[in-house]
């Protein structure tokens, strides 16, 4: 585990378990120079420790990308989402982590988990503070319901587009994973005038160049879940083959390093907005760039759910919930500004965008360590 560390952190690492339910659990605070640990906890049967660090490094940067006062942390459970026995195991990782809850780390929602899952925590632990991302009757802002993740995914595309030379009005965009981020970027998509044409989810890919019906599938979905691209109709591809269309926008919203080397040579968008967290690997993102593909990194893109969670840390303990549009009126500032930003600074610097974004933040998170003494004085 101490090769996980570095100058950066993690600060520190909470191993949990529970004979009872066989719940093992995580927890990485990675670098809290900047405020309280703050970042998702995922649950998955596949979970490792190592996968969590990684996750909490990109909080740590997410936070200091769009410049709101937040350490990077992460959580994980190492269960079966699909268990009867899920709210057992998820209390029992509360009740385990109640030294840190919500002292050094307050929840929220990632891969696995849900608003309702959310309330469970703040139940479990008997505090409002313990989680944010809890349904409206709790006074909370429930981000899978309004889609903010994917909302600012769009409106970080609708920002780049002048860049990539891709006006969004018309562009096709091609999106992998139709869970809490793609659609809401599919919608939002279609609001800004251009025309998604392939969408998917485990069970292959719905493709029509001419243009999928996204309010049809924002119905479909609201009643078979994941099944939408099956009850949709149609032929399907298989997984993986939305990342190679022809579309000028592509929208990785599914899983981590499913754009490969290979892949990065083949994708034929110009323009790669990252939903999912750690999508593109770094030789993938040196091709994209060589190839002149505008790359607008995941923790610039898919920021919108930590702008929507400031909100929602600010309210843990008020009797009045946020209001829905000054939520997203936050986020569309929040992300264009950074987005443009950060294509300004990889043009200047001769970066890769993630590279550029990524020295922005170190920049502001290195000023809060030296602020706090928390510098190395090795020589």
């Amino acid at each position: 585990m101490f090769e996980l560390i570095d100058e950066w952190g993690p600060e520190k690492v909470v191993v949990v378990s529970d004979s009872r339910t066989g719940m093992r659990g995580v927890l990485v605070i990675d670098n809290a120079a900047r405020g309280v640990g703050k970042g998702g906890t995922r649950m998955s049967p596949s979970l490792t420790v190592a996968e969590v660090a990684r996750l909490a490094r990109v909080m740590t940067w997410k936070w200091a990308g769009v410049d709101l006062f937040y350490g990077g942390a992460k959580a994980g459970i190492r269960f079966d989402p699909s268990s009867p026995h899920k709210e057992a195991a998820l209390r029992a990782f509360v009740r385990r982590l109640s030294n840190e809850v919500p002292r050094e780390y307050v929840l929220g929602l990632d891969m696995g988990l849900t608003e309702r899952d959310a309330a469970i925590v703040q139940d479990e632990l008997g505090d409002r503070g313990a989680a944010v991302g809890t349904p409206a009757e709790l006074g909370g802002v429930p981000y899978d319901e309004l889609g903010v993740t994917g909302f600012g995914v769009a409106e970080a595309a609708s920002a780049a587009s002048a860049v990539a030379g891709v006006p969004l009005a018309g562009a096709r965009v091609s999106v992998q994973g139709f869970g809490a981020v793609g659609w809401a970027a599919a919608k939002r998509f279609a609001e800004l005038g251009a025309t998604v044409v392939a969408v998917s989810t485990v069970d292959g890919v719905l493709h029509d160049p001419s243009g999928l019906d996204v309010t049809r599938l924002l119905e479909l979905r609201a009643v078979h879940g994941d099944a939408v691209v099956r009850e949709y109709g149609g032929p399907l591809l298989r997984p993986g083959e939305e990342l190679l269309l022809d579309a000028e926008v592509l929208v990785p919203a599914a899983v981590q390093d499913v754009i490969s080397e290979e892949v990065a040579g083949r994708v034929k968008a110009r323009l790669v907005v990252e939903g999912a967290n750690l999508p593109t690997t770094p030789g993938a993102q040196r091709v994209l760039a060589e190839r002149g593909i505008t790359v607008v990194p995941d923790f610039v893109a898919n920021a919108g759910g930590v702008v929507a969670a400031a909100f929602a840390m600010d309210a843990r303990y008020s009797a009045f919930r946020p209001d829905p549009g000054e939520i997203f009126a936050a986020i569309s500032a929040k992300l264009r500004t950074n987005t443009e930003l950060v294509l300004a600074e990889a043009a200047r610097r001769e970066r890769t965008t993630h590279e550029a974004a990524r020295e922005l933040a170190q920049d502001r998170v290195r000023a809060a360590m030296a602020l706090r003494g928390r510098l190395s004085t090795r020589s």
